[in-house]
């Protein structure tokens, strides 16, 4: 049947000649709207071709490709000698109000529930500030990056291509990159690895939700530091286990409060920072790792590792991992090159077991079924010819003279307001604040000035409340640094 009404809806149409989109596109798009809307109902007919043309003042071959990507589709049916109709299998439609067309509420709200668990809110914010004491970042304008897009270049024109892009490659990471990164571990952490132990995967966070996915089932116990990065919390819920916080001193994780806790319940997994403790940059004392290493033995929980930042040591050699003197196999070991190079690296790494690294590879293949392999390369390139040794070597050393200079300026200039310990290693200084300043009003002043800084909310917990903050200096100058403290000095 036909309407008369429907040349009206047609002529009504708009078409723009100077849109990006076709317009026999354009055309399709708002008879689609018509259809949906229920102002054009099953089994109606549609003007011709002709006659839709002379409406819309445009080519009638333009409205026949129109009405053919409708009928592909299944919303129109043409008939030879009789015309073309709302398809008669879609369901009958009431029609709707008219509404913005601007406004489509399914691209702001689904049409179904979330899991919308508190832990999934995100508190973290990029800041766009002239100045920053962050959260413990590398300087970018050290990084070697003309070495890096070199090596990069290298392994786009180099040749056997098909074998880098025409087809998948090793889940687990690629071989020339497992294998130099292997040598390098042993070499400078004192692992025991061969490529086979190695799982590349795109930053240390990766490498916390693969193993939770993998290894972690609702209910397991997992216990950490308190306070500690709720990154990795979060992961722990996700993973439905059951988080247990235990207490971290001046010495590190308190590992006698862990072991009445094994004495009275399984646990499944203890994530750890032995190198320097997130947030409050302790190690751990060495009489505490033989022990906690001792206790996996004997308990059967895995040890995960994250190493963090155990390039920047600056008074004495650092502890070796505890991956190094694990003869058990009960350690996961998490490296990341995002924080020698800058965050918008992703490379990281998983050391553990053979057997746990096929494990977690076969895992991973369901979320990404492969790592950037032409980074690999690259970084495999960097690490095999010393690039990356030779760039670490000069960091820590200006590194270390930021970290001095940015402790005198605190002790010189805040030391009213402030208590800290100068950091042995790493690229922040953890930061108590007398009770009496509110950090989160400190914070908004601080980012009007033009300096970003932690209000603090991320380190605190029921059982801890520290009026503290993480205030990295490795990604500042000495003039930055001197700037941000003067700003601080001067809100409060």
């Amino acid at each position: 049947m036909n309407r008369p009404i429907i040349e009206k809806i047609f002529s009504h149409i708009k078409i723009f000649n100077t849109a990006e989109r076709v317009i026999y596109l354009q055309l399709s798009d708002e008879i689609l709207a018509l259809i949906k809307q229920g102002k054009l109902r099953t089994g109606e007919k549609l003007p011709s071709s002709r006659v839709t043309a002379n409406l819309l003042q445009i080519n009638r071959i333009t409205v026949s490709k129109a009405f053919e990507e409708l009928q592909m589709q299944g919303w129109l049916e043409s008939f030879v000698g009789r015309g073309t109709f709302v398809s008669s299998h879609i369901p009958e439609l009431e029609p709707q109000k008219l509404q913005d067309k601007t406004v489509n509420r399914a691209q702001k709200i689904a049409g179904f529930d979330l899991c919308e668990n508190e832990y999934l809110s995100n508190p973290y914010f990029v800041p766009t500030s002239e100045f920053h004491l962050d959260d413990g970042f590398p300087d970018p304008k050290l990084a070697p990056l003309k070495e890096l897009y070199r090596s990069y270049r290298n392994q786009l024109t180099r040749g056997g291509l098909y074998n880098k892009f025409g087809s998948y490659s090793f889940a687990d990471g690629s071989e020339i990159y497992k294998d130099a990164l292997s040598r390098y571990l042993n070499e400078t952490r004192g692992l025991k690895t061969s490529p086979k132990n190695i799982l590349s995967v795109r930053g240390t966070l990766m490498g916390i939700n693969l193993v939770c996915t993998a290894l972690i089932n609702p209910g397991d116990v997992v216990v950490s530091g308190i306070p500690g990065w709720q990154r990795a919390e979060h992961n722990f819920l996700h993973a439905k286990a059951k988080h247990i916080g235990i207490r971290v001193d001046e010495y590190g994780l308190v590992v006698d409060e862990l072991k009445k806790i094994c004495m009275q319940t399984k646990v499944r997994m203890v994530y750890v920072t032995p190198h320097h403790h997130y947030p409050t940059t302790v190690s751990l004392r060495i009489d505490r790792r033989l022990e906690l290493l001792q206790l996996a033995s004997e308990y059967g929980f895995i040890i995960f590792e994250d190493d963090y930042d155990f390039d920047f040591h600056y008074n004495h050699r650092p502890l070796l991992p505890l991956a190094s003197a694990d003869d058990n196999g009960m350690v996961i070991y998490c490296g990341s090159f995002s924080k020698s190079f800058s965050p918008a690296f992703r490379m990281g790494y998983l050391a553990a077991s053979e057997n746990v690294i096929d494990h977690l590879t076969n895992v991973r293949v369901l979320l990404d079924r492969q790592g950037d392999h032409i980074l690999d390369n690259s970084m495999a390139e960097l690490l095999n010819d010393g690039t990356i040794q030779r760039y670490l070597r000069k960091t820590l050393t200006v590194y270390e003279q930021r970290r001095d200079f940015f402790c005198s300026l605190l002790k010189s200039e805040l030391s009213d307001f402030t208590d800290f310990a100068i950091p042995e290693g790493g690229m922040t200084v953890w930061t108590k604040f007398d009770t009496s300043i509110n950090l989160e009003i400190v914070s908004k002043k601080a980012y009007n000035k033009g300096l970003y800084i932690s209000d603090g909310r991320i380190h605190q917990y029921p059982t801890y409340s520290k009026n503290a903050v993480r205030l990295g200096f490795a990604s500042s100058s000495l003039e930055d640094l001197a700037k941000s403290v003067d700003i601080i000095k001067g809100i409060l």
